[in-house]
């Protein structure tokens, strides 16, 4: 059965994209079968993957809304090496309202993955940064959520509503769904307050904190305009190195959950 880990924090411009991108891809590059679910209305998943949004026939919004699609109407299959997507451009801005009025609004997603769960080993899915009906789903469907924070002073800005969010669904929804961690992303080696942002967080949190740091990088900047992951568009980088490692924790992660 795959492994459902939604990439939250209801606070823009963090990475969450970025690294739900780049771990989807590094984890798929280590033979690992994974799909990746783009749930943000923006669809810069869909983009940083080279897909033009603008073109799509089936997307995550006719998969919520429509009771006669499954996932894979929508899946874009064998994106790259062990690497599927299920696409999704503005259309999803709608389903935030046609929800509202649908039985189990908050569990359409889960539902519907029930289907190709045992596909995949990885069901990677990039949430917007807003913690609506979008991202409700994507938790309750979730086993785990990574949280990244961006290195700078208002990095836990929102992250304390995000953990009562957490909590709720705990309570209503997903009882078994926990933090899978936080990573510190944009970190800028040259100034103090890198350092400092990453001291606090880590002596204010009582959360799993991944070992690998992801640094501010030219390359992971340039890499969606180029619709390719890092480790296709500069495998070489400092960028495409720290995914690598944090794909590797994130998949032992896994090994031990399933273990113990």
């Amino acid at each position: 059965m795959g492994r459902v880990i939604a990439i939250a924090n209801q606070k823009g411009g963090v990475g969450k994209t970025t690294t739900a991108i780049n771990l989807a891809s590094c984890i798929a590059d280590k033979n690992k079968s994974v799909l990746a679910i783009d749930m943000d209305p923006q669809g810069n998943m869909t983009s940083g993957f080279g897909i033009d949004k603008n073109e799509l026939e089936n997307t995550t919004y006719d998969l919520l809304v429509d009771d006669e699609f499954q996932v894979e109407d929508c899946i874009i299959k064998n994106l790259f090496k062990q690497l599927s997507i299920l696409p999704a451009n503005r259309n999803l801005a709608g389903a935030e309202i046609e929800l509202l009025t649908e039985k189990d609004m908050q569990q359409i997603l889960r539902n519907k993955l029930e289907d190709v769960i045992d596909d995949y080993d990885f069901i990677i899915i990039d949430c917007p940064p807003a913690l609506g009906i979008l991202t409700v789903n994507a938790m309750t469907a979730a086993d785990t959520v990574i949280v990244p924070i961006q290195c700078e002073f208002f990095a836990l800005d929102g992250l304390t509503q995000l953990i009562y969010t957490i909590g709720l669904i705990q309570k209503s929804l997903n009882p078994d769904l926990t933090i899978e961690g936080v990573v510190f992303t944009m970190y800028d080696a040259r100034t103090n307050l890198s350092l400092q942002v990453v001291e606090n967080v880590k002596d204010c949190l009582d959360q799993n904190i991944y070992k690998t740091i992801i640094p501010r990088n030219v390359k992971l900047a340039e890499a969606p305009s180029h619709g390719l992951p890092i480790n296709f568009y500069a495998p070489k980088s400092s960028g495409a190195e720290s995914y690598n490692q944090l794909a590797d924790e994130v998949i032992n992660n896994s090994e031990v959950s399933y273990d113990g």
